[in-house]
């Protein structure tokens, strides 16, 4: 079956959970605000009801290929010359990543501090083996 479209660039897979994002942001009643410059650690800043702020990071999650997993990156990449590329976390620069999985077209928050330093797993079965002690349960994250 043809791709409907032009192929998607990463850039606009990432408009597009940052768009879903903020709406549902939005609809469940925090006040966004986006920073005008693209050069911050943050995506945008939300206001909850009691007027304190919290800088959210927008990350799109992917399922495995069991459909088990949402995955997504907890990092940035960078690449100043081809001889110094890296990855660069968000721990003391953001409060939350919030995630949109468009497959399942779901939005989960979570606190920076409750995932690992390059990459996240929220679990949407049980595991085969029923060792699930540290598992992050994604229905526990959901907007």
């Amino acid at each position: 079956m043809a791709q409907v479209g032009p192929k998607r660039h990463t850039d606009k897979t990432g408009d597009i959970s940052e768009a879903a994002i903020i709406a549902r942001l939005l609809q469940v009643g925090y006040g966004v605000l986006i920073p005008y410059e693209k050069n911050h650690r943050y995506d945008v800043l939300i206001e909850d009801a009691d007027g304190n702020y919290w800088h959210i990071q927008c990350k799109t999650g992917w399922m495995d290929e069991e459909r088990t997993v949402i995955n997504f990156a907890t990092a940035s990449s960078y690449n100043h010359t081809a001889q110094q590329k890296g990855w660069r976390n968000y721990r003391g620069q953001v409060d939350y990543f919030a995630v949109y999985c468009e497959e399942l077209n779901k939005i989960y928050l979570i606190p920076v501090e409750a995932v690992g330093i390059t990459q996240a797993k929220l679990r949407l079965t049980a595991t085969k083996n029923k060792q699930e002690k540290n598992v992050r349960w994604a229905n526990d994250y959901e907007l």
